[in-house]
């Protein structure tokens, strides 16, 4: 395929370059998205990587120029002015390839973060090696590279020295080794020369402790490419969307880091939910929100092995936990403060940059149903739950039982007072109903379960009674409002309600019609959040939409939808938080729970079926012994 993408269809809309989308400003989903496990970055269709953090993902930002193209820092690499690359990802995985044509001749390059097998313990693992190679095939090329590192998120310069073969800049934790001729000026490296037919130059940037070693950059290449086929092709999935699945697995592996397992919801800071607007967040951090979904993912498309490595995160970070489970935490399992960076500009002129999130300490219970949600499945699948595992996860059921009546901050994290979210109360009776049936599966018959049976069902009839406002004829935000939440598309897919039930059908219906912000885009809420602007379309939503509609038997409106939402994809198959209603990408990318919805949307539609594809597939594969009927 020479197209600028593999592992997805040919894209179903146009490249849709927004008004401020330039030289200047590239669009949020024109970058590529290189990952070694441990840390990422983003490469602009102009050659450039504008965002690298080191020295993993949640660290300093050395290159920042996504967040300001004035002092954010980038390491650019530009082949012959005429010609702009066609780019594609090659075939199951993470390595961009890069095709120019230009007036004097034409080159190939490819640009990846490179990475081997590792163990058991450790299944990638990091060269913490950026590399970048180009050959030419024809005629010739001129090559311009320039490395500027600004450490602190472009807040200052470094010294570049050489050190027995390679250049060093110790502020930002830097080595570069080149066939490239570079010279310092001022804080930048730069080199330029001409390539002809046959020759291959290779940049390698280290952001590891020690030297880069002698080593062959096209074994590299062959290494980085095996290792990640060698991953992509255990995805066991050849239904509906298989290739749109295959590639959003590898993305979600991509935002997997490689010392804990966790997933990351983004690798990137403050790209704006509204271009010029406020709502720009620290996406660099795992919610819980996605921990189901991303097990059931993991190990219905063939990965166990990591499904396992994230389940054992998520308890051992409840294990930590006092009482209140937090909504999210660090990829180390601390969770930086919330600050403004006041020196930066933000994408497309869009502050305050904020690195951190407050939303750390808010209290949400819906988290709680996510975690026991994952950990039933995780039971049904490999009967593996230590009774120490289960006596923690046993206070938290304990806790939701206690204090569900309380009001929340809610899954959408608004910024205001509390209330009684809609969502939060469905999933406290996740967590209440999947703490009883696990009670049963690990045989603790000392678990308080009738009075968690009590305490479920009593929730189930509140949030039918006061949950649901018969005058719009929905289901709603919170108690006591008639404001539309997208989130509550989730109800068949958790069995708080069947699919087909006339509430969930009517819900789908207004939410379709009132949240509208394009065909086939939906907002997530219609709430006054306190923040000035309005967000755009959150693409999870959109395709929870396409689940609930095939749970609902509506199966030809949700296969149209998903393919009208696999042509929003960006022109590497990748996606952000949220779309303007002219396709315009927002919000962090690529987004994980966008992906992760996207897997879910294809699995529902290939089975079709009335009840969550993930979830009666974990109970029809539960492990003897381990069914719950």
């Amino acid at each position: 395929m020479t197209g600028s993408r593999v592992s997805a269809p040919t894209r179903r809309v146009g490249s849709r370059v927004p008004a401020f989308g330039s030289a200047r400003t590239p669009p949020i989903d024109s970058y590529a998205f290189l990952s070694d496990t441990h840390t990422g970055a983003l490469i602009g269709a102009d050659g450039a990587v504008d965002w690298f953090c080191v020295p993993h993902f949640e660290g300093d930002a050395v290159f920042a120029r996504l967040l300001d193209r004035r002092v954010g820092g980038a390491f650019t690499f530009s082949v012959a002015a005429d010609a702009a690359p066609v780019r594609r990802y090659l075939p199951g995985t993470l390595v961009v390839e890069s095709a120019y044509r230009a007036a004097g001749g034409t080159a190939t390059g490819q640009d990846f973060l490179a990475v081997r097998t590792g163990d058991e313990a450790q299944p990638f693992r990091a060269d913490m090696l950026l590399v970048r190679r180009l050959h030419v095939g024809a005629g010739s090329v001129r090559v311009r590279a320039e490395v500027t590192p600004r450490p602190g998120y472009g807040s200052r310069p470094v010294d570049w020295r050489w050190d027995h073969g390679q250049w060093v800049a110790a502020e930002a934790g830097l080595r570069l080794r080149s066939g490239l001729s570079f010279r310092v000026d001022g804080a930048t490296l730069r080199a330029e020369t001409v390539l002809r037919a046959g020759q291959t130059i290779d940049v390698l940037l280290g952001y590891g402790p020690g030297r880069i070693d002698e080593v062959d950059p096209a074994e590299l290449l062959a290494r980085t490419c095996r290792t990640w086929r060698e991953w992509t092709d255990r995805t066991d999935y050849t239904g509906r969307g298989s290739a749109e699945v295959r590639h959003s697995a590898a993305v979600l592996r991509g935002l997997s880091f490689d010392e804990t397992g966790a997933l990351l919801a983004a690798p990137t800071a403050s790209l704006p939910e509204e271009i010029g607007g406020v709502r720009n967040w620290d996406y660099r951090f795992t919610w819980h929100r996605d921990a189901a979904l991303l097990l059931l993912a993991l190990f219905r498309l063939g990965h166990a092995e990591e499904g396992r490595r994230y389940l054992h995160f998520l308890l051992t970070m409840c294990d930590c936990a006092g009482e209140v489970l937090t909504p999210l935490v660090g990829i180390h399992g601390v969770t930086r403060e919330e600050a403004v960076l006041e020196h930066l500009d933000g994408y497309a002129d869009s502050r305050p940059v904020r690195i951190g999130n407050e939303a750390a300490h808010q209290l949400q219970f819906d988290t709680y149903g996510h975690v026991l949600d994952a950990t039933l499945s995780y039971q049904q699948l490999t009967g593996e739950l230590t009774t120490e595992q289960w006596q923690v996860l046993r206070r938290h059921v304990d806790t939701m039982a206690t204090r569900w009546r309380e009001p929340d901050h809610g899954v959408w994290e608004i910024r205001g007072p509390l209330r009684h979210y809609v969502n939060s109360k469905m999933m406290a009776w996740v967590c209440l109903d999947r703490g009883i049936r696990l009670a049963d599966l690990v045989g603790d018959h000392d678990a308080p379960v009738e009075r968690w049976r009590g305490e479920r069902d009593a929730i189930h009839a509140e949030v039918v009674e006061r949950g649901f406002d018969s005058g719009i004829g929905s289901f709603v935000l919170a108690y006591d409002s008639t404001e539309l939440d997208a989130s509550l598309l989730r109800m068949p897919l958790v069995g708080f309600l069947s699919g087909d039930d006339p509430r969930v059908l009517s819900t789908i219906d207004r939410i379709r019609r009132d949240l509208a912000v394009a065909p086939a885009l939906i907002r997530r809420y219609t709430a006054d959040d306190g923040l000035p602007g309005q967000e755009g379309a959150f693409l999870l939503c959109c395709f929870e939409l396409v689940s609930a509609l095939v749970l609902a038997g509506r199966r030809e409106q949700a296969a149209e939808l998903f393919d009208q939402l696999c042509g929003y994809a960006g022109p590497l198959g990748l996606y952000a938080e949220q779309l303007d209603a002219d396709g315009t990408a927002l919000g962090n990318y690529p987004q994980a729970f966008t992906h992760l919805a996207l897997i879910e949307a294809a699995l529902n539609l290939d089975g079709a079926g009335d009840r969550d594809a993930l979830h009666a597939w974990a109970q029809r594969a539960a492990r003897p012994g381990t069914a719950d009927g």
